[in-house]
């Protein structure tokens, strides 16, 4: 009994809680994390482009009428025709070009017994005859079929040029000539062996129609051929320099009007060349004429040439549109910057006040954001409106006022966005090309914001 009666006056009290740091640092995290997870959601998210060198290349095609100063040459007599000339290869004067005989001359395809091996050249420019018709094809022009096949047959036999002028030197000296006439150049230059009307045009008679291609017809003349007296039966083309004339657009019309020469792709062999350019309107119809000063064996039995004018190739920074944007800037005289007293940094003295209301002067550090030969530009956020800046070593002043524009980018390498002014060479639809090296432009594997409507100098990039 006495037991019971002391347990029943044991008294309980409360137990007092600890305080738990640990708890404590714990909630303070999770609720940085969590405001920190809401501004990242809430924030506008700036995509980074990487900034890399590269071009563009801005071009339009055309086909053009060449012309050349072509002599047609006729002959004396009739008879059956042989050239000892390859097509369109250069000639002296006085090389024997070809012969008239009573009856067909027979050669053999080579001087020894040795069959005639076709070399890497020759078979280099087959193909490339045989692949440009494929690529070019039109059944409206079913008969320029005809012209590859003279081509291809000129082509080889031009390997037989020499062997055959050997054979005929043999003829000769043997003193079997009997009934077959030498016919020898009386000018430099390529000799042709086909014709088409047009030999006689130049620029100031070619005219608009010229152009038109659809009723082109050209004449080939072949071997053991027999001709009358007075037909043609080659012609020469006597100068290296020559003109292509085309017709073209009225926007490339204007890319041009201020150039004297343009950068061309031939098509046929994709060879780039300069030529002079020269402009003319006719009934308000553009024609540009491109005058070369070389390579004219290359297309010399061709009239219609089709090519590409380069109208930009420009290399630089390439950037996308979407990250250019403008910013305004105050314009010093260069005259006005100086060095701080204690430091290398560059800035302005600024006219201002003390607390007691005395004009004082003070160095402010500011950076400068592009140059030219004469004024600087300055940040308009370091400077309040019309602030007086005093010229170093005078007492000249200048008032803040007059403004200009700079087209530029943010970068972000720093983690927040500063402005970067660039120059722009040239445009596609999506792409800028920008000048590179430039010391207050951007520099290659720069790190932009894409977008410039969603961010503002100085703005931290997550």
């Amino acid at each position: 009994m006495t037991s019971n009666k002391e347990e029943s006056n044991i008294l309980k009290f409360k137990k007092r809680r600890q305080l738990n740091i640990g708890i404590i640092i714990f909630g303070i995290i999770f609720i940085y994390l969590i405001v920190t997870v809401v501004m990242y959601i809430t924030a506008p998210h700036i995509t980074v482009y990487e900034v890399r060198q590269g071009s563009i290349l801005k071009d339009t095609a055309y086909t053009g009428l060449a012309l050349r100063q072509e002599l047609v040459v006729h002959s004396d007599a009739g008879g059956y025709i042989n050239y000892y000339a390859p097509n369109s290869s250069k000639v002296k004067v006085g090389s024997k070009i070809y012969t008239l005989s009573n009856e067909e001359l027979n050669f053999k395809e080579t001087s020894t017994e040795e069959e005639l091996v076709l070399t890497s050249e020759a078979e280099h420019s087959i193909m490339l005859k045989i692949q440009q018709f494929n690529n070019d094809y039109q059944e409206a022009n079913y008969s320029d079929t005809y012209y590859v096949k003279s081509d291809i047959e000129n082509t080889l036999g031009s390997l037989n040029s020499q062997s055959k002028l050997d054979q005929l030197d043999a003829i000769l000296s043997q003193g079997n000539s009997s009934g077959i006439d030498v016919y020898s150049t009386s000018d430099d230059g390529i000799v042709v062996y086909s014709i088409d009307g047009m030999e006689d045009l130049s620029v100031e008679t070619a005219s608009l129609e010229h152009l038109d291609r659809t009723n082109y017809k050209k004449t080939e003349i072949s071997n053991n051929t027999k001709i009358q007296a007075g037909d043609v039966v080659y012609k020469i083309i006597t100068s290296e320099t020559w003109t292509l004339m085309l017709e073209i657009d009225k926007e490339t019309a204007t890319v041009l009007q201020d150039k004297s020469y343009v950068k061309v792709i031939f098509t046929k062999d994709d060879q780039t060349m300069w030529a002079d350019l020269e402009l003319r309107t006719v009934d308000n119809r553009y024609i540009a004429y491109l005058t070369f000063e070389d390579s004219m064996v290359r297309y010399a039995s061709e009239r219609y040439l089709d090519v590409e004018l380069i109208l930009e190739d420009e290399t630089g920074l390439k950037i996308p549109k979407t990250a250019q944007t403008e910013k305004q800037f105050y314009v010093v005289s260069k005259a006005y910057i100086t060095q701080g007293g204690n430091s290398s940094d560059s800035g302005v003295l600024k006219q201002t006040k003390d607390a007691d209301g005395n004009t004082i002067t003070a160095f402010v550090t500011t950076n400068i954001y592009y140059e030219d030969d004469e004024v600087v530009y300055l940040d308009p956020n370091q400077f309040e409106e019309n602030a007086v800046l005093i010229k170093p070593d005078s007492t000249e002043t200048y008032t803040l006022s007059e403004k200009r524009s700079l087209k530029g980018v943010y970068c972000i390498n720093k983690g927040y966005a500063v402005f970067k002014q660039i120059n722009i060479l040239c445009e596609s639809d999506t792409y800028y090309i920008v000048e590179e090296g430039n010391s207050y432009g951007l520099s290659n594997y720069d790190h932009i914001a894409l977008d410039s409507t969603n961010i503002k100098e100085n703005d931290v990039v997550f």
